[in-house]
């Protein structure tokens, strides 16, 4: 039913792209007057600009090729039958990065099969868009949760706001959306935000069953696990088994202006950082439960303020922002995990919980 995950990524031209985050999807800091000169976003506030574009890598593509070690033996179970836990930022595409990552950590081996036994394996959402092979990262998640759950583990996948973003521009193409801030379409948007036309000429029934069935919020070993750092979580349901269900719901409807809102609330960011963020953090886990909550899509260097920075790069503009590994913030409560591999940063599969 789905493609194979060995179709080699094509290679474009990179270019120099500033890195800023448009006022759209900032998050408002307490007692600041924002870019609007106001304490939140504008009304009709939409996420049309482009949102975290690529920065190049220096390179003659953007796809870097990695090489797969073999994979050690499965590891032990820990405790009623369930294996060690592993979380997964944002991929976008780069599905060589991804192959690498996962057999570093012995989660597939020389094949790209999965080799992790009763291991559990949690993706933050994000997989299409601004890499070459968004479609490829899809197949491999979808085929490793196959193999996962008939080894006695499994391999799951959150919805982040790009798989919304792509399901939308499939569905409603150019269909207007409701904004205040002018004519909105999910197709527009789609191609502002990295959409890979090579993506949309490869996407397929099942590809998007697959994602719009994908839940927003988990919780596994007292981490609570969302895509997006942001409260808006709290706009669908009091409960995970609510919010999950709400939003299956408003994409189920297949109504164009409530599936933009979703996206739109989701692309939020920043709410755990600066002032007031430990206690977002904790307005989330008062709700759902958990003693952290675990997210992608801000991408770590920006959260570290590198992005922009000179010493960021080489002379030679070639290299990004350097990430060793997740980034622990809000008072030690949230762990961001987007290494920022759209711009030369590092793709992350790490295990939970952490070794602090």
């Amino acid at each position: 039913m789905t493609q194979g995950a060995g179709q080699g990524p094509a290679v474009r031209t990179a270019t120099l792209r500033d890195f800023r985050v448009p006022p759209y999807a900032q998050a408002p800091i307490p007692g600041q007057a924002s870019a609007y000169g106001i304490d939140d976003e504008p009304e009709g506030y939409t996420p049309t600009q482009r949102d975290l574009p690529v920065i190049s890598r220096g390179g003659p593509g953007d796809t870097v090729q990695v090489p797969v070690q073999a994979a050690p033996e499965p590891r032990p179970a820990d405790g009623e039958g369930l294996g060690p836990l592993f979380v997964v930022g944002d991929v976008h595409g780069y599905l060589d990065q991804l192959i690498g990552a996962l057999a570093e950590q012995g989660l597939i081996d020389t094949e790209g099969q999965w080799a992790a036994g009763n291991a559990r394996l949690w993706f933050l959402g994000d997989f299409t868009d601004r890499g070459p092979d968004g479609i490829g990262v899809i197949d491999l998640v979808m085929r490793l949760s196959a193999q996962a759950a008939a080894a006695g583990g499994y391999c799951k996948a959150l919805m982040g706001n790009h798989e919304l973003l792509l399901i939308g521009a499939r569905r409603f193409g150019d269909t207007p959306v409701s904004s205040g801030a002018g004519t909105a379409t999910f197709q527009a948007a789609w191609l502002l935000n990295g959409g890979q036309k090579s993506d949309m000429d490869r996407l397929q029934d099942v590809h998007l069953q697959w994602m719009s069935r994908l839940d927003a919020v988990a919780l596994e070993d007292a981490h609570l696990l969302t895509h997006s750092d942001t409260t808006a979580y709290l706009d669908y349901g009091g409960t995970i088994e609510d919010v999950n269900d709400t939003i299956h719901a408003i994409l189920t409807r297949n109504d164009a202006d409530e599936c933009w809102d979703v996206f739109r609330k989701l692309t939020k960011r920043f709410a755990f950082r600066d002032e007031g963020g430990s206690q977002a953090v904790r307005d989330l886990l008062d709700a759902y439960g958990g003693e952290r909550i675990v997210h992608g899509h801000s991408p770590i260097p920006y959260l570290l303020g590198q992005v922009g920075n000179e010493s960021s790069e080489d002379g030679d503009g070639g290299s990004g922002p350097m990430v060793d590994g997740p980034h622990v913030y809000a008072d030690g409560l949230a762990i961001a995990m987007d290494g920022g591999v759209t711009m030369a940063g590092k793709l992350l599969v790490v295990q939970l919980p952490l070794q602090d």
